[in-house]
């Protein structure tokens, strides 16, 4: 665990080859360019319909904590992340709790979001078995990731870029909406910011809580500092950028859902498939059907980002001996990525 910052053995080592669109792409792919659906409803009953003010207070303490993650590695360009700051400036012990804290958020996602493919998948295709799709998704997260991360950031590529082609369909059908929607007032595009008869700051406080969750996963990409170029320039802005982008992307869509359905509540038996609610009214069940197959895309996407950026950091670990060395801080030869570690994060 003492092992110093950036020590690494005579053997092969990670390629750099991640550019910095590269690693917005990742970064975008995990967090999923369309977050803040999956949790609107709750935020909105929870904040009195001020998704919108939520998300982008939440943005302002997560832009902050993103040039904190870029700085650290500017200092420490090492693929055990915050791992490796903590190890480095407060303990190695703590350094150890941190990275394993990590392990668990990264291992847990890739299985979560192999349990929604298989749910959502069983939708479309009800006559296949659950347990032979989490099988399917689990080997085929794991295959995405053993071909190279160049081969990898390139699926991410197509993936942000189909989730973004459905994002603008959204905004068109929204627009469409607004359009022939002649009983607007003065406060029309002003209410999703601030509405005075539900407007309540324990309410915001509580919304907001919840609002950061749209954010999680931009911590990644400093997992990629060692397969990324000029590392100590790409990490911070590659971090912060993500950050901001899908701050202001996440508001965007909240806003538009919001001209929509307004600040009312939602019904507390629907609270989960808000967003495909607001999607249904403006676009009838082609947009709704959309919008679920789209949910489903996001989550092979964050589900191959998140494992590759687990491997990355198993691998920080295990070069350190702080988890076998032998297994964890193994590179393949051939692609130059850490195979034994997305093998492993795949069981």
């Amino acid at each position: 665990m003492s092992t110093p910052a950036g020590t690494t053995s005579a053997g092969p080592r990670l390629r750099r080859t991640l550019t910095l669109w590269n690693l917005i792409v990742i970064g975008m792919v995990i967090i999923q360019p369309i977050a803040p659906m999956g949790i609107y409803g709750v935020i909105n009953n929870a904040a009195g319909g001020h998704v919108v003010t939520t998300i982008l207070i939440a943005l302002v303490a997560m832009f902050f904590t993103a040039i904190s993650y870029g700085k650290m590695a500017r200092v420490y360009p090492s693929a055990g992340s915050a791992y490796t700051y903590v190890g480095q400036e407060i303990h190695a012990g703590l350094g150890y709790l941190t990275g394993w804290a990590m392990v668990m958020d990264y291992i847990l996602n890739p299985l979560i979001c192999t349990i929604i493919c298989s749910k959502l998948t069983q939708n479309i295709l009800p006559e296949i078995p659950y347990w032979s799709l989490a099988i399917f998704y689990a080997v085929f997260f794991s295959l995405m990731n053993l071909g190279g991360v160049k081969t990898s950031a390139r699926i991410n590529e197509v993936l942000a870029a189909g989730m973004t082609v459905v994002v603008i369909i959204f905004f068109a059908f929204v627009i469409r909406f607004v359009m022939g929607y002649h009983q607007r007032g003065a406060s029309f595009f002003t209410e999703p910011f601030y509405n005075p008869a539900t407007f309540n700051l324990t309410a915001i406080g509580r919304g907001t809580s919840l609002a950061v969750l749209t954010y999680i996963g931009f911590d990644g990409i400093s997992t990629f500092s060692e397969e990324v170029e000029n590392p100590r320039r790409n990490i911070m802005l590659a971090t912060v950028l993500v950050c901001v982008v899908a701050g202001v992307l996440s508001a965007a869509e909240v806003y538009a859902a919001q001209l929509v359905w307004g600040s009312k509540p939602f019904p507390a038996d629907k609270v989960e498939s808000a967003f495909p609610i607001v999607a249904q009214q403006i676009g009838g069940f082609f947009l709704f059907h959309l919008l679920n197959f789209t949910v489903l895309i996001a989550n092979i996407g964050s589900g191959i980002a998140a494992q590759l950026a687990a491997a990355r950091l198993l691998y920080g670990m295990g070069r350190n001996d702080a988890i076998p060395k032998g297994f964890f801080g193994k590179i393949q030869e051939k692609r130059r990525i850490p195979a034994n570690n997305v093998k492993w994060n795949s069981k």
